[in-house]
């Protein structure tokens, strides 16, 4: 080895001859050991091993300092003096040519026994050169050396992956000769070992073998060629296979028929049997009767082998055809399911099937996936099914939008999930595919949570509620309390079995601990129930439940008796007033209504409902659409009939019926007169958008719901001439007027449609292709040559016909309904159904629609509802939307638009109000309904600040529409009512049944069933009066004397008695607590705020409470004090009860009787004279005498003496009102819980 340092080079060992004088061993290492130690010593010392004298050789110098350094290499010596230097010099002396020894010249220099001397430049200090130098070396006279190395030894182990040994020699050489048996000693080992290892083991394939010659020498056969696998153990094996097969040979062989017929002989191609004399005849029909033609009959065995196609009668004929137990007809036919048919032997020459042939369907989701929530480690279950015809036999899963590998997860119908990780949270929905298309699911969410993670926090949220308005803390003034609630998240909870698609009981979290507290509202102290802790527990399982009214779209005649089907299964009927209840099942996703009226005077109706699945009813007003009455039209001749039969207005389009289309069930032509009656949902009468059916949804080609604008329905019924066998039709042509489509993009696009009745989904039919059609007189226009869209189609079972456009530009539009006309952000309203309908406007006439959009509506949440709607980004007005609020029938009005616009009642900002044209529906004629609002679907400018901030949101951002704040731009409904207050202790929403708690002192005692009860109060006076109930616990031992909460309700003018009004006012029902152990008669406080007077009880009322003891004494004139009746009393009391699922729905029907002063009725006009329970009088306070200031300045002595004794006559009247108290049955408490007057 050698290195380099900055030094001098020092010569380990200089030997002279002079001297004559030798080192042993241990002084060379001492002088080595020294010479390592000093700074500027040259650490490559060497031992020699030598006997006798050493000499030295000549001084070489072959280099010179130039270029680069000094290079005195000792192989270059030996290249040019050969034999002057000895084979293994034993020490080496450096000097420069002026006699300087290396050590002394300062430079950095190197040197080796086995290499030489050299010096660097760019490695002396200071910028220096080195200097010239010349050496000598020292050689030992008799010398013993050493051979150089032989090359390693192969290594002692042969297996792979192994460790062995290697082995190399050297030998030692004289350069004297010496006596036969001495050899020649030289230092260190001869041989010399080291560690070696083999490769990793491997197997590979060699390369292929050639092929081998083919199995057959005619026909098809095949041939092979084979590999060895090389590998390095036995334990390893080569992937893939050691022998590779193909097909070979094209020579036909001779054919030799193997088919075995059980009758007949085989045919000539050997791939049926014959059976000669033997002829198979059938027709096909569809379910309704119909011959199909075209429809293609083979045999199923050999599905791709076409027999024959059915004539124009649906009738086919195939001689020869033989027919065993086993033989059976595969049938198909376009839109139509295949259909396998059995051929049966009778002993006839001549064989005769009948085969009826379904319309094909589109899959259809049966059973979503459902929510679910487990615990790390845990496992679930997620399950799909869907239906059609054929059915699906194809299902695939994604996790947030990523198709699962079926090989993974195996799954097919149902996805199970085991060993969950956080990870797998997220949305899942499955696909199913069959022949005709594919569906997608409604997504589920999965929730994981990590172990050791709270599913529910047990600090509850801040929730802040309102305050009675004559309640102002001291200090704060503030009207509001925080109440405090639960998240509304679900949690994992105990399972007895986790493998269920729909998990046997669902936890929540919820209200695990409620804390009383008092509020101090200055005048008085009001008691309260605020949450103090969550958790998981059993979730609350409310009734989800749509309701509504069914009538006619002309004149509101109610369909009486109808009957309501959900899919194939009739659910129930409409009652004599057209109301419906239906109970939505928990596992519904999209809930599907056919309304069918038995006496065939309406159109069969279908809805598509939404419902609120955190509980209750929503309400839906159901229109249908009156039958057009009959024309009679001969079968025998091509018939057409109009559709869109406006005034002044030219018909949207014709039906065309070919001669002999009619057909009877049986598939006989019928022949003679039809009663022909078709319905046609005109899109330019916009009152007839209410009772259009379904949603204006389809499914797309990747399963999609995908919307739809449509620019005519109808509805056909061919009866025979004696009006009782309905006919089917077979093909017939739809002739559209492209006049109507004022959006030339929409013409090629154009398809006919028919609505599935079980699914509510719109499914294709055909397409149109564009003609000239000459049109005769109509009564309208002269004969002319018009272009039209024709499209062929065949009217198939009973359904609903469209002519829709697909459409792809979509927003959402932003929507929020409040208590009052205020729009408090805290005062805003959940479970209001708004309904958007797009409209596709006539240039210049706004107001005249020509085509629908699609239908939606969305449920408001807590923070308003998003819908989606058409829009178009290069003309504001290409598409416009018509809004609408329902809230338990009844309509919430819109924002005003007139006398003119005020961005901030509206909800939008200006300049964007103005490019939307908000216009209420009484925009232009104050006569008109305020219920809905028109606007202009513009849709957002991304580049445009204004139109960031909705109330029009691109598709993309629906999230940004969800979350958008309070202050964000949006559109307003709000409820007309008067002022009024609810206070509950402990705090409920209406608008959540989930948010209800077991109390006490719980307003609403039952979950499933709620109860509102109203007494109505009449009010004499000039002005509104607002009165408050105070409704106390009365009989109950665990509520006596405690409040349960306060209701204030301005009365409400009676249009038709002057200086009139009435108060239609909550109070607690009577009746059983929520523990249902025992009945509590609610002690209730009716007061009128003001100058009021009782002046009349209503003396049925008056005569129950005195049967019913105990009875409260009404001592005091300003109030009326009762316990609540337990029995459901009736208008002739003034008393109203309603009983619901839902106790907004409760509480708007009490109200409406209320109103109307009857016990079945329903008004929002205020009939102050019928149905009172109680009577105040409430006359203006008059300025008759001087006030107490003005009496202290003119008269101060008689004034001070007329107010001692007026002190004293009031301190003896309460003496004396404290005595006849206490005498009561049931205390009245005083001075707490707002008794304000």
């Amino acid at each position: 080895m050698w290195t380099w340092v900055r030094v001098a080079l020092v010569l380990c060992s200089v030997f002279t001859l002079a001297q004559g004088s030798s080192w042993n061993n241990s002084q060379v290492r001492k002088s080595s050991q020294r010479t390592r130690n000093t700074k500027l010593a040259y650490n490559s010392i060497f031992e020699t091993q030598t006997t006798g004298v050493t000499e030295w050789t000549s001084w070489f110098n072959i280099d010179h300092p130039g270029g680069n350094g000094d290079y005195e290499r000792l192989e270059a010596i030996r290249f040019y003096y050969r034999e002057r230097v000895c084979t293994r010099p034993v020490a080496m002396e450096a000097r420069t040519t002026d006699w300087v020894a290396a050590s002394d010249t300062g430079e950095v220099v190197h040197s080796s026994l086995e290499k030489g001397f050299w010096c660097i430049n760019k490695e002396q200090p200071y910028g220096r050169i080195c200097s010239n130098y010349h050496v000598r070396f020292q050689c030992p006279p008799v010398q013993a050396y050493w051979t150089d190395w032989s090359a390693w030894g192969p290594c002692s182990t042969t297996a792979c992956n192994d460790v062995g040994i290697q082995v190399r020699r050297r030998k030692c050489m004289s350069t004297q000769s010496l006596p036969v048996l001495l050899t020649p000693t030289c230092p260190g080992p001869h041989t010399e070992r080291r560690e070696c290892s083999t490769p990793p083991c491997q197997a590979k394939w060699s390369q292929w073998g050639l092929w081998s010659a083919c199995s057959v020498t005619c026909g098809k056969g095949r041939r092979g060629r084979r590999r060895t696998c090389i590998k390095s153990s036995d334990k390893l094996q080569c992937k893939g296979r050691p022998v590779e097969v193909q097909k070979c040979g094209n020579t036909p062989c001779p054919v030799v028929c193997q088919i075995v017929c059980p009758e007949g002989r085989p045919s000539e191609d050997c791939r049926r049997c014959v059976c000669e004399g033997q002829t198979l005849q059938g027709e096909v029909l569809s379910v309704t009767g119909v011959p199909v033609s075209g429809a293609s009959v083979a045999v199923s065995d050999q599905p791709t082998v076409i027999r024959t196609h059915t004539d124009a009668k649906g009738l086919f004929k195939i001689p020869g055809m033989c027919s065993g137990p086993e033989t059976r007809l595969l049938i198909n036919k376009e839109k139509f399911a295949p259909a396998t048919v059995p051929v049966f032997n009778n002993s006839s020459k001549s064989l005769w099937i009948r085969a009826l042939l379904r319309s094909s369907e589109k899959p259809y989701i049966v059973k979503h996936p459902e929510d679910k929530v487990r615990y790390e480690g845990q496992r679930v279950i997620l399950c799909c099914k869907a239906t059609g015809t054929p059915n699906p036999d194809k299902y695939y899963w994604y996790h947030n939008g990523t198709l699962l590998d079926q090989k993974m997860y195996k799954y097919e119908e149902d996805l199970v999930l085991r060993d969950l990780k956080p990870e797998q949270s997220g949305q899942y929905y499955c696909k199913a595919n069959s022949l005709t298309g594919s569906i997608k699911s409604t997504p589920a969410f999965l929730t994981v949570f990590s172990k050791g993670t709270p599913a529910c926090n047990a600090t509850p949220e801040s929730h802040l509620i309102r305050l009675p308005i004559d309640c102002k803390q001291p200090g704060t003034e503030s009207m509001f309390y925080n109440a405090g609630r639960c998240p509304h998240n679900k949690c994992p909870g105990s399972l007895d079995f986790d493998l269920r698609c729909r998990d046997a009981a669902g936890f929540c979290c919820g209200v695990k601990q409620m804390e009383a507290k008092e509020i101090n509202c200055g005048s008085y102290i009001l008691p309260i129930k605020v949450v103090s802790e969550c958790g998981c527990q059993k979730c609350v399982e409310p009734k989800v439940l749509v309701r509504g009214r069914v009538v006619a779209a002309d004149n509101n005649e109610p369909l009486r008796f109808g009957h309501i089907y959900m899919g194939k299964e009739r659910v129930g009927t409409t009652g004599y007033q057209g109301g419906f209840t239906i109970q939505v099942p928990s596992d519904i996703q999209r809930l599907v209504v056919n309304f069918v009226d038995p006496s065939q005077r309406f159109i069969d109706t279908l809805k598509v409902f939404i419902f609120d699945r955190k509980g209750g009813a929503v309400y839906h007003d159901v229109k249908v659409m009156r039958k057009k009455e009959p024309v009679d039209i001969d079968a025998g001749e091509t018939n057409t009939i109009y559709l869109g039969e406006i005034k002044g207005e030219d018909p949207i389009g014709q039906l065309v019926i070919p001669p002999n289309s009619f057909h009877k069930n049986n598939g006989e032509t019928y022949e003679g007169t039809v009663k022909a009656s078709v319905t046609f949902f005109d899109p330019r009468n916009i009152t007839t958008a209410a009772a259009a059916p379904g949603d204006l949804n389809f499914v797309g080609d990747e399963g999609d719901i995908l919307p739809l604008r449509t620019y005519g329905m109808f509805s056909v019924d061919f009866r025979d001439e004696a009006n009782q066998e309905v006919l089917g039709a077979g093909e017939v042509q739809v002739l559209l007027d492209t006049e109507h489509v004022k959006m030339q993009e929409h013409i090629p696009a154009m398809k006919l449609w028919s609505l599935n009745p079980d699914t509510g989904i719109w499914e294709e039919e055909g397409d149109f292709q564009s003609t000239q059609v000459t049109t005769g007189e109509n009564g309208r226009r002269k004969r002319e040559e018009r272009t039209f869209l024709i499209g062929n189609m065949e009217i198939r079972e009973r359904r609903l016909f469209n002519l829709d456009v697909p459409e792809s530009r979509r927003c959402y539009v932003k929507v929020r309904a409040y208590m009052s006309d205020k729009f408090l952000p805290t005062e805003q309203l959940e479970g209001v159904v708004i309904n958007l309908i797009n409209l596709e406007p006539k240039p210049g006439y706004s107001s005249n629609p020509r085509a629908w959009g699609r239908f939606d509506s969305v449920i408001t949440g807590s923070n308003g509802a998003c819908l989606p709607a058409f829009c178009d980004a290069q003309r504001p007005d290409a598409y416009t939307a018509y809004v609408t609020a329902i809230m338990g029938g009844e309509e919430l009005e819109a924002a005003p638009s007139a006398p003119k616009m005020n961005p901030n009642i509206i909800g939008v900002s200006q300049p964007y109000l103005d490019k939307l044209d908000y216009q209420r529906s009484d925009h232009d004629d104050l006569a008109l309904k305020k219920t809905a609002f028109r606007i202009n679907l513009a849709k957002p400018n991304p580049n445009n600040f204004d139109e960031t901030n909705g109330p029009i949101y691109p598709y993309q951002n629906l999230i940004a529409c969800e979350n958008a704040p309070v202050d964000a731009n949006h559109f307003r409904f709000f409820r007309v009512e008067k002022d009024k207050y609810e206070y509950n202790v402990v705090p409920f929403e209406e608008s959540d049944l989930t948010t209800w708690t077991g109390d006490y002192l719980s307003w609403w005692p039952n979950p499933q069933e709620f109860r509102a009860c109203y007494i109505k109060v009449k009010i004499h006076g000039a002005t509104e009066v607002m009165v408050r109930s105070r409704n106390l616990g009365g009989t109950h031992p665990m509520t006596r004397g405690q409040l349960y909460g306060i209701r204030d309700i301005r009365s409400t003018r009676d249009l038709s008695h002057p200086n009139t009004s009435a108060a239609c006012l909550e109070f607690k029902c009577g009746g059983m607590l929520f523990d249902q152990g025992a009945v509590d008669r609610s002690l209730i406080a009716v007061i009128p705020q003001g100058n009021c007077r009782r002046i009349g009880i209503n003396s049925l009322l008056q005569e129950y409470l005195t049967k019913h003891p105990p009875v409260l004494q009404n001592n005091e004139s300003h109030a009326f004090n009762m316990l609540a009746p337990v029995d459901p009393l009736g208008h002739n009391y003034g008393i109203y009860t309603v009983t619901d699922q839902n106790p907004r729905i409760a509480k708007e029907i009490a109200i409406g009787r209320c109103f109307d002063g009857t016990s079945d009725g329903f008004s929002r006009e205020m009939k102050s004279e019928s149905g009172v329970a109680l009577t105040f009088s409430c006359p203006k306070r008059t300025v008759n005498r001087e006030s107490l200031f003005q009496r202290l300045q003119t008269n101060p002595g008689q004034t001070l003496a007329q107010m001692a004794r007026d002190m004293r006559e009031s301190q003896g009247m309460q003496e004396e009102n404290w005595d006849t108290d206490s005498t009561q049955a049931v205390e009245l408490p005083r001075g707490h819980w707002g008794d304000s007057r």
